[in-house]
């Protein structure tokens, strides 16, 4: 009798789970794969996420590999469709070019309970945006109709995120180990 219960608790949960995958699932990923069937397409080709923007996006698909950040979004859900972070991705660069791949920080869930948290690996200062920016994106390559004020520092705006995407967090959760 107590095996007979175990197996119902276990095939509930097994249940449970399957339904949860699916209700969590984006309605395209959902109707995607049952378009493919119940084999599926392999991992291969499929994109990211992120790169699923639904057609609003004016700008043109990639033309090679994407950056692969689904590690990151696990957390931060909020740059999945942040500009600077889907711009990136679309060039093959993730998260990890710029924050460092931080095993320790993705493994650290102690911030959920109140805890400090492992902060990735590289971290910018508002001091240390433009410079970091300026690394890839020289000032002399920038369009100077639209960076001209920017670059001769009579702009209001002071730094690369105050005009490209939402890239800071508008709250912070936890402090920093």
């Amino acid at each position: 009798m107590r095996y007979a219960v175990w197996v119902l608790v276990a095939g509930l949960v097994v249940v449970l789970m399957v339904v949860l995958m699916v209700a969590c699932q984006p309605q395209g990923a959902r109707q995607g794969s049952m378009e493919r069937g119940a084999g599926g397409a392999g991992q291969g080709d499929q994109e990211p996420l992120l790169l699923l923007d639904g057609g609003g996006n004016k700008s043109p698909g990639p033309a090679g590999p994407v950056a692969d950040n689904n590690r990151c979004f696990v957390c931060h859900l909020n740059y999945m469709e942040e500009p600077i972070a889907v711009v990136h991705a679309k060039a093959n660069i993730g998260c990890a070019k710029c924050h460092g791949d931080c095993d320790a920080h993705i493994a650290d869930e102690s911030w959920a309970s109140g805890g400090n948290g492992t902060p990735p690996g590289i971290m910018y200062t508002r001091d240390k945006v433009n410079p970091f920016c300026f690394g890839c994106h020289s000032g002399d390559h920038l369009p100077a109709l639209h960076h001209a004020a920017f670059l001769a520092g009579t702009a209001k705006e002071k730094y690369c995120t105050d005009c490209h995407g939402q890239h800071r967090l508008a709250e912070r959760k936890c402090r920093w180990k």
